[in-house]
């Protein structure tokens, strides 16, 4: 039988206080003439994404910025910054953020060269792309998504109130940057959402259906980091945070080629609807979902205990490691202060026949380790209600 396995990664990557220093270099390397600086307005505001514009005015690069990117951004996001590339005449877009600001020069710099996906919608799933996109430099602003290495980006449909998956090789940054100093100042409310965030991509892709070696590897790497520096990174610890930095992007490493499960897809539809951040969205569901999909995962839930720091697991019988894994996991949760009741976010009863009808069609269902039905699906959301 015919079985390939293939690992997708950033052609270059650096690491470190100062590696944003490095992007000046890149672009001369590469002789772009002009880039376009995409990033959100707070990030400006709170003179995060000017750490890199500086560095741009300093070195005579010229460059146009393009701010108008939500935290759960839209199609319409996509399509004036689609018209803002353009008209910059930019040959490399410099994007400074989360999940949020990658993910939309994802879409812009796919559609600017594959101008016949210029409907964001259809990029949606597996997208035949033939060109890859304008490069991309990707400065990772929070400890969460990994987008800087991942062939995946997410676009809200405010119209059909849903969020769609979008995964294309074509996408993937050519330099990604993961400087600590760059999410240094995250508000402990985004370090513990953006950092659960990286927890769900680390086990989700742990114990998906496509899950190997190679990427098992990778993931419990970043468990151990994850669970280990979470807490002190919420406390503003900077070492925490430069663990965490290195975490999530190992954990992008892994879960961009092997996909992810129902976590990601019962979570987007609470983006899409309640506006609640993707990675609080996430966290909220992880154990509810962990405790669903457990007779399908054979032994994985001992190793995630394991590289937690739960004590002799090799003495444990099945039961007793997977509800350990399981408690560890809530326990952080807990911690970080991640709210533990969907109603408590904001969600309301009467929308969950909606919710679980946008999870079962969403693109990460089919990976999950343990099939689900919609009834299974509005299950564990009633669950955690």
């Amino acid at each position: 039988m015919y079985m390939a396995r293939r690992i997708m990664l950033n052609g270059t990557s650096y690491f470190g206080q100062g590696a944003i220093q490095e992007i000046v270099n890149e672009i001369k390397n590469r002789h772009f003439k002009k880039v376009l600086v995409t990033s959100t307005p707070d990030l400006f505001e709170f003179k995060v994404a000017t750490k890199v514009t500086d560095l741009l005015d300093a070195a005579g690069i010229a460059y146009d910025v393009y701010d108008n990117i939500k935290p759960n951004p839209t199609i319409e996001n996509v399509t004036s910054g689609v018209a803002a590339c353009k008209a910059a005449g930019a040959e490399a877009i410099v994007a400074v953020g989360g999940g949020s600001a990658i993910d939309t020069s994802k879409a812009i710099a796919t559609i600017i060269t594959n101008p016949e996906f210029s409907d964001v919608r259809s990029l949606e799933g597996l997208a035949p792309t033939k060109h890859p996109c304008l490069p991309i430099i990707a400065v990772s602003t929070t400890s969460g998504t990994a987008a800087e290495v991942t062939i995946n980006y997410v676009i809200t449909d405010v119209e059909k109130n849903r969020k769609f998956v979008c995964v294309d090789p074509h996408d993937i940054p050519i330099v990604a940057i993961v400087d600590p100093d760059m999410s240094a100042s995250m508000p402990t409310g985004l370090c513990a959402s953006t950092g659960m965030d990286a927890l769900v991509h680390a086990v989700e892709g742990y114990i998906t259906k496509g899950a190997w070696e190679l990427t098992d590897m990778l993931h419990l790497k970043a468990i151990e980091i994850i669970g280990r520096s979470l807490r002190s990174a919420v406390a503003g610890d900077f070492t925490g945070r430069e663990a965490m930095s290195l975490g999530q992007y190992i954990a992008g490493m892994g879960f961009s080629n092997v996909g992810l499960g129902i976590v990601h897809s019962m979570a987007h539809p609470l983006s899409a609807v309640y506006d609640i951040p993707h990675g609080k969205a996430c966290a909220m569901l992880l154990t509810a979902v962990l405790k669903f999909n457990a007779p399908a995962t054979g032994e994985k839930y001992r190793e995630i205990a394991r590289v937690m720091g739960v004590p002799d697991v090799d003495g444990m019988d099945q039961e007793t490691y997977r509800q350990a894994a399981i408690d560890v996991i809530q326990k952080l949760a807990d911690d970080v202060g991640i709210p533990k009741s969907l109603s408590e976010a904001g969600v309301k009863r009467e929308d969950i026949p909606f919710l679980a009808e946008s999870a079962f069609n969403d693109a990460c269902t089919p990976g999950n380790p343990r099939d689900a039905s919609m009834e299974e699906i509005i299950s564990i959301y009633e669950s955690i209600f």
